[in-house]
């Protein structure tokens, strides 16, 4: 493959996921999230159980351990999220959203899907499919 291409498709998709990235942030800053925070809701909701060790939550979203700590700090002073901990072992507690949180979430889903819609509307249904089959066949 030649190098040229490769380096403006990996420029090019790093613009256009910082461009996604600031368009979701502000949909989702009038329910005074972040997409990051969102995310993590996100996880949360559908976790089974309703409930995800902060290790587990970084892995299925790209962050470290602490870099989810960081962000859930906040989450959990504005009452978003609960830590239960684990006596044992404090590697093993688990966060999950509290009721309040769910309501934030479901709310600010709403506002989440309109803004893809918004964003993916110049795109078929076809080009859509093929670009997560894409995006799923290149994931690391």
């Amino acid at each position: 493959m030649n190098s040229i291409n490769l380096t403006s498709l990996m420029l090019e998709q790093t613009y256009i996921s910082t461009l996604l990235n600031k368009k979701v942030d502000s949909c989702l800053s009038a329910h005074g999230l972040s997409f990051t925070e969102f995310i993590i809701m996100h996880k949360l909701h559908n976790a089974p159980g309703d409930a995800l060790s902060r290790i587990t939550l970084a892995d299925s979203i790209g962050l470290t351990g602490s870099g989810v700590t960081r962000l859930l700090a906040p989450m959990t002073k504005n009452n978003i999220v609960l830590k239960t901990v684990n006596s044992r072992d404090a590697r093993q507690s688990l966060v999950g959203l509290t009721s309040t949180g769910k309501e934030l979430y479901l709310d600010s889903l709403i506002s989440f899907e309109h803004s893809c819609s918004s964003i993916f509307s110049l795109l078929e249904e076809s080009e859509v499919e093929q670009l997560l089959q894409l995006l799923n066949k290149i994931k690391c």
